[in-house]
């Protein structure tokens, strides 16, 4: 038989990249608190010694950024000047206009409707792999990196900083199913030690803690902190910027991505809340039995209510046509920004959570899109 392989990465929240998301998310976060007609589209870059918050935002609310860049540093761990990057030791700078007045013309509508807030193709995914509908390999890739802020936090590795990487690669068998875990890579910033040491104990405490002992045999490979030294991290060894983890966000590469990324932006942007609905979507229809793999696109024009285009792929694993499925789907889910919006509930303060351990499969913070309430639109094809 020969060998098919996938590998999904996941990062830290301390990593520069989810620095930024998590910032440019408690940025959205605090306007909505006060404010849920805003329009938000926060970038975020970070590097030693400096926060740099851009954008577009249209309120009637005030926020104190730096209040809240300060805020969301310290509650990541950066809180030592050893580190390179601490939250009372940053420079924060803030370059904030106004949304377009051609962009709102297209997205706030006379009628009470919502325009899609650009153009956008989006996909979302579901597969029968795990218990929460996600391919295993990100799954088990985000299980490491949370185990790796879980020890630092909780003082169980005193030697973790908050910077850190993982990777881990699945073998699947002749049935496409993962049968063993081929290579597993844990990268962590920590304190100036004995590499042996730091190794043993992450393999110990973070690795074995995670991967399911069925998963590993004498043929899996191991790497911990390969370069043998990490200990300049965070935004100090590597400049952050929002939304350069989208693969991180989503599936890990499992299923194809359009490119937009979320974080930082209010739900009129489909880059994110229509990503939500096609995640909702794939789900409901794998959960309902139809399938047990499912990728569902959703294509909007800037200005326009209704999507172009809904497709849906099952990889031949379903007994029932995918033009049946998209017929279910429009016929009963409103896939307008405002239908997405009101579904999900989604001008409210949820976003800072969903910007580390991925957006999708959440389960752990009864996320909307993760809830399984139209399977039966789908049970009725069978």
């Amino acid at each position: 038989m020969k060998r098919k392989l996938f590998t999904s990465e996941s990062v830290t929240m301390g990593h520069p990249d989810k620095v930024s998301d998590r910032i440019a998310d408690a940025v959205l976060d605090a306007i909505f608190t006060n404010d849920k007609d805003a329009h938000v589209a926060c970038e975020v870059l970070t590097t030693t010694g400096l926060v740099l918050v851009a954008g577009e935002i249209e309120t009637n609310t005030y926020i104190d950024i730096e209040s809240i860049v300060r805020k969301t540093v310290e509650n990541i761990g950066y809180t030592r000047g050893k580190y390179g990057f601490d939250a009372d030791n940053l420079a924060v700078l803030t370059a904030i206009h106004s949304q377009s007045p051609d962009i709102a013309q297209g997205v706030n509508k006379a009628d009470g409707s919502i325009g899609a807030g650009d153009q956008g193709l989006i996909f979302g995914f579901a597969c029968d792999e795990t218990p929460n509908y996600m391919p295993l390999s990100i799954t088990l890739a985000h299980n490491l990196v949370k185990r790796l802020d879980e020890v630092r936090q909780k003082g169980i590795l005193d030697f973790v900083r908050p910077d850190g990487k993982s990777q881990v690669t699945l073998e699947y068998d002749e049935d496409d199913k993962p049968s063993r875990v081929d290579a597993v890579v844990v990268s962590t910033q920590h304190q100036d030690m004995d590499i042996n040491e730091l190794r043993e104990a992450i393999k110990k405490e973070v690795i074995f803690k995670v991967i399911p002992s069925e998963l590993i045999d004498e043929n899996t490979k191991i790497f911990i902190n390969p370069t043998g030294k990490f200990v300049i991290g965070g935004p100090k060894g590597d400049t952050g910027v929002t939304g350069r983890k989208i693969i991180v966000d989503t599936y890990g590469g499992y299923a194809r991505h359009g490119g937009g990324a979320m974080s930082g932006k209010d739900p009129s942007k489909v880059d994110r809340s229509a990503a939500y609905m096609a995640r909702y979507l794939a789900k409901n229809i794998v959960a309902s039995g139809i399938a047990s793999k499912c990728e569902v696109q959703l294509a909007y024009v800037i200005g326009e209510v209704q999507p172009v285009s809904v497709r849906v792929d099952t990889f031949g694993t379903s007994f029932v046509s995918e033009a049946d499925i998209v017929k279910q789907i429009r016929k009963h889910i409103d896939l307008t920004p405002r239908g997405i919006i009101d579904r999900f509930k989604l001008l409210r303060p949820i976003y800072e959570q969903t910007s580390f351990y991925g957006h999708m499969g959440r389960e752990d913070l009864g996320l909307p899109w993760e809830e399984l309430d139209s399977i039966k639109y789908f049970k009725e094809l069978k």
